[in-house]
């Protein structure tokens, strides 16, 4: 486990995503659109005690879009910087100035031991929309509250998943039951390659292991399969976007958490 981790300057954010600090709407955009920096909700959330860990910025194909692509910023609660565990509950930050990409704040789930960060489905947190600050009905200050109330249980459902344990035949399954979900019907691959492990920490049956050893090999790539429509191998490349890797993320917390309410009638889906 890494205990090594350090929030993040404003000038390291600054240097790994610019956008962040775009101080006006693309040019696009209605006028009706209410535009509010992506910093300026950085630096509310950092004075809810929650502090950035990670940043990332879509890569953009018109140059015009450079400067207002959709980006987004991971968050650590105060304390978990201080007494970290296997894993930290983390507050998500979306956002673009083109309208590609809602503002809106999700919560996640850090696992130490892999670096894997997963996206709680909207079905345990919703993920709230940001259109004020400053304000009696701030969406971030709301957003933030929802989180640290549900932080805790959050952390008790992975306690939970990883108490129930597969078998051979139902790992299968669940990696099976996710192909879908990031390779196209004609694109045909083993279910058993996204049940292989890359660390012996992962050599484990619990379930949030093999969710979390399913999840790195989907969004990593490096997954072998053969297109049925032309007989050619191919090889699938990490993802690299935002919206398909929150989305994907999503969706498999949902198959852990109906195989979770399968194998213990006790378990509440709900959080």
């Amino acid at each position: 486990m890494s205990v090594n981790v350090k929030p993040l300057s404003n000038e390291k954010l600054y240097e790994v995503a610019p956008t962040l600090f775009t101080q006006r709407a693309h040019g696009d955009v209605s006028e009706k659109y209410h535009f509010i920096p992506t910093i300026d909700v950085i630096e509310e959330i950092k004075a809810h005690n929650w502090h950035p860990v990670s940043v990332s910025q879509a890569n953009v194909r018109d140059l015009e879009k450079e400067g207002f692509q959709q980006h987004c910023v991971r968050f650590r609660h105060f304390e978990d910087f201080l007494n970290p565990q296997d894993n930290a509950v983390e507050l998500l930050l979306f956002n673009s100035h083109d309208r590609t990409k809602a503002f809106s704040i999700s919560a996640g789930i850090f696992r130490f031991v892999c670096s894997n960060g997963l996206v709680i489905s909207d079905s345990v947190f919703e993920s709230y929309k940001i259109r004020h600050l400053g304000s009696k009905d701030n969406d971030v200050a709301n957003a933030i509250l929802k989180i640290t109330a549900i932080k805790d249980k959050l952390l008790e459902k992975v306690n939970k998943l990883s108490s129930i344990t597969l078998n051979e035949k139902e790992k299968q399954s669940f990696a099976k039951s996710t192909i879908p979900l990031r390779f196209e019907e004609h694109l045909e691959v083993d279910a058993n390659d996204l049940l292989l492990p890359h660390r012996d920490e992962d050599l484990k049956d619990d379930l949030y292991t093999t969710l979390n050893v399913i999840q790195e090999n989907l969004i990593r790539g490096n997954i072998s399969g053969v297109n049925k429509q032309t007989n050619r191998k191919f090889t699938s490349k990490q993802i690299t976007s935002i919206s398909t890797d929150a989305k994907l993320n999503k969706s498999l917390w949902d198959m852990a958490e109906t195989i979770a309410s399968i194998k213990d009638t006790s378990y509440e889906i709900a959080a």
